[in-house]
């Protein structure tokens, strides 16, 4: 049976992403179909990282040209890009970081820096090119839960070349200082050292730099989100009321800064019994998803009270490195791709392409 292009594309709009809950052809991920004869070849790309849906999408696929009838071969080429997205007016992307994302909580002990290790490395799991820039300048955490240490190289006296960790790019003040030294620094001084920081580190070509935002509102935060080119935000809190009552400062300071708010993730929602299976809400329940509802955010995803998350992150070996594969870390990579595919919704980045306008006097 001989089939058409439009066939073939009538069929794809039955086939859903998960993911985002469109058809492949809604999604506009279906970059090229070529049919000879029998044979069909499709070209789909996604525009976030993906890499751990390809097989059952391009399942999904064979399986609905296949209902066409056709006992030709089928060819399906998956692939993704990711592009730089905007940025508030007025900043300017990095050159070699593509988009970077703010990870904050406005209250310390949520589990904040454990999230962003996660979700970093869940995305360069699923194909991404990912760095991590720990901007806790009193306390950075980020050297111990990826298990790094060492100083940063500096080849010209002036940059430095981060650290790489589980494949990861890695860049702390906890490597420069002494790990008992305490930093001592009014807010201007702790600033200035966290752009010196991310700017004069050599980024080698990342898709996303998740920066992990010290605990607050203050001036260090509404500094970094008024000056720094971050493209959006994550907001991580426990359901407890105290908690939600400091989350809910950190993202309505993001708003009106005119960072986009990419969604909400919550920490430690229920406790597990090892031994009976007993769902206990610890903190408290549905506080995510009350804050989701008055602010308009999606809820990303919700996380356990797990002693093993505590227990990987303490040993510098984080979930998706010590249990790739576990119920744990399934999480953070539906939670990190929803990330993604949020920033993959923002306005392109087309400041690079635009042409430098030079006046001249005649």
């Amino acid at each position: 049976m001989s089939l058409s292009v439009e066939t073939v594309q009538a069929s794809l709009a039955e086939v859903q992403v998960a993911d985002l809950q469109m058809s492949l052809l809604d999604a506009g991920m279906v970059k090229d179909i070529q049919v000879q004869g029998t044979d069909v070849a499709i070209d789909i790309e996604f525009s976030y990282p993906s890499k751990s849906q390809w097989a059952g999408l391009r399942s999904g696929v064979l399986e609905a040209v296949k209902s066409l009838g056709s006992s030709g071969n089928v060819s399906v080429s998956i692939g993704q890009k990711i592009i730089a997205h905007a940025v508030k007016p007025g900043l300017k992307p990095l050159a070699s970081v593509r988009n970077m994302i703010a990870v904050a909580s406005g209250k310390g002990g949520v589990g904040k820096s454990t999230t962003t290790v996660n979700l970093a490395l869940a995305l360069a799991a699923e194909g991404a090119k990912v760095g991590v820039l720990d901007a806790e300048i009193y306390g950075p955490s980020i050297p111990t839960m990826m298990g790094a240490s060492g100083r940063p190289e500096s080849t010209d006296g002036k940059t430095m070349e981060p650290l790489m960790a589980h494949g990861l790019q890695v860049n702390s003040l906890g490597f420069l200082i002494d790990k008992s030294q305490a930093m001592i620094w009014r807010g201007p001084m702790a600033t200035q050292a966290l752009e010196q920081l991310l700017r004069q580190t050599r980024w080698n070509d990342l898709d996303y730099l998740f920066v992990d935002m010290p605990p607050g509102t203050g001036d260090i935060h509404l500094t970094l989100s008024q000056n720094v080119p971050i493209t959006g935000a994550v907001i991580v809190t426990t359901p407890q009321e105290i908690a939600l009552m400091d989350a809910r400062k950190g993202l309505t300071m993001f708003e009106k800064v005119s960072v986009p708010v990419l969604g909400i993730v919550e920490n430690m929602a229920m406790h597990i019994c090892s031994e009976c299976g007993h769902a206990d809400h610890v903190f408290g329940e549905g506080g995510g998803a009350l804050m989701s509802a008055e602010h308009k955010v999606p809820l990303l995803g919700s996380l356990p009270l797990n002693r093993s998350i505590r227990e990987y992150a303490d040993a510098g070996q984080p979930s998706l490195v010590a249990e790739p594969e576990g119920e744990i870390s399934k999480i953070y990579k539906s939670v990190a791709r929803q990330v993604a595919i949020a920033v993959s919704r923002i306005a392109k980045d087309h400041a690079a392409k635009f042409p430098k306008i030079v006046v001249e006097k005649l």
